[in-house]
């Protein structure tokens, strides 16, 4: 199972009482007054940074940074390890409902809440999130070689996306049969991929996301360290096609025909406002399908089957999202009912399979150890 914030801090409390190299420290609070908290691992090194829970509704790097600084704990020196235990601990409490299980696609999104961008702690706004500052507070104060940021895809691949080269790294993820490599990423439309699933920041000037994404590499906290910032997906449900790097036979008229689909498969938001943080998430939702839609229908950036399916993905996650943030908003059986039948089309649709807690987490940690090591010789 996942675990918990809560979970979580009274592991880290445990090793920071019986290792004598581990210490926990209280580094800020968010805009709730939960506490955020930095475990480290004191080894002779550089410094590794890495920062679980920016996104609330991907709980799978709280589980790996445990695991990492197990592996920190029992392995060799050569770096000294930090962990942001949860960098969004208010969005994560939101979401725990489903973390002791049952783990299907239908519970997650009955229990699901992400944050509208200008409320997700890695994105720079005029004024940072007490979040963001306690983050930008550590990365001032370690100045790190490396840092990596644990993300979790809800259906799709695992990927990494680089700010910036690094020497050496050719397969980071290893090799999981059962989990497939996004060749095609939604995220990274315009990221060069030296190889499969790794994905390099483009050049300065070039762009780096669909136009209609509100959150942009530059305004974001990955930019900070004095080194590369390593973005780490792992994925909850696989969908193989993510994979699928051959030309697609008819990409303009997938792209009309999923163009479509955003524009009519969001649910009815009229009414639907305020400053209640699942109706702001249910309409950016909806106002960025909207905007994807047009600018789907001028692109040429999906030619190759993974690139489609990205794009297939997104046009079902967007209504779902929204959907789930209504049922929230008011349950009901009907708005129930229509998130569980979302979910069973995406299923059946893309052959979508659950990927276990400890394969994911296997994955990640694989990921991190093998960035550091490219990272740091």
């Amino acid at each position: 199972m996942y675990l918990t914030h809560e979970q979580l801090l009274s592991h880290a409390r445990e090793l920071a009482r019986t290792k004598a190299s581990c210490t926990l420290r209280r580094v800020g609070e968010s805009a709730q007054g939960r506490g955020l908290y930095l475990l480290s691992v004191d080894r002779s090194g550089p410094d590794v940074l890495v920062v679980a829970g920016a996104h609330a509704n991907e709980p799978v790097g709280m589980s790996t940074v445990l695991a990492l600084a197990h592996r920190a704990l029992e392995g060799p020196s050569g770096a000294r390890w930090s962990f942001l235990l949860c960098l969004d601990p208010d969005g994560a409490a939101l979401n725990e409902g489903w973390l002791a299980g049952p783990l299907t696609m239908a519970r997650h999104f009955e229990h699901f809440y992400r944050p509208p961008t200008d409320a997700q702690p890695e994105w720079l706004g005029d004024a940072p999130l007490p979040e963001t500052a306690a983050l930008l507070s550590v990365i001032e104060e370690l100045r790190p070689a490396l840092q990596c940021s644990l993300h979790g895809v809800d259906f799709g691949g695992a990927f990494v996306q680089l700010t910036e080269p690094i020497a050496g790294l050719r397969e980071p993820f290893g090799v999981d049969p059962g989990v497939p490599l996004d060749v095609g990423s939604f995220d990274a439309p315009y990221w060069p991929m030296p190889y499969p699933g790794v994905y390099l920041r483009p050049a300065a000037g070039r762009p780096d996301a669909f136009d209609a994404t509100p959150a942009v590499t530059e305004r974001s906290t990955w930019l900070m360290p004095s080194g590369p910032t390593a973005v780490v997906e792992a994925p909850m449900w696989a969908v193989p096609a993510v994979a699928d790097g051959a030309p697609h036979p008819e990409p303009q008229k997938a792209l009309r025909v999923l163009a479509e689909r955003l524009r009519t498969g969001f649910p009815d938001l009229a009414g639907v406002g305020g400053a209640d943080p699942f109706a702001r998430a249910a309409v950016e939702n909806a106002a960025v399908g909207v905007a994807l839609a047009d600018e789907w229908e001028q692109s040429t950036w999906a030619r190759t089957v993974a690139q489609v399916t990205a794009l297939e993905l997104a046009a079902e996650r967007l209504p779902l999202r929204a959907a789930a943030g209504l049922a929230r908003l008011g349950a009901s059986a009907d708005r129930a009912g229509e998130v569980a039948e979302r979910c069973r089309w995406i299923e059946r649709r893309f052959a979508a399979r659950w990927v276990p807690v400890h394969r994911q987490v296997a994955l990640q940690a694989r990921a991190v150890e093998s960035i550091a090591r490219a990272v740091l010789g």
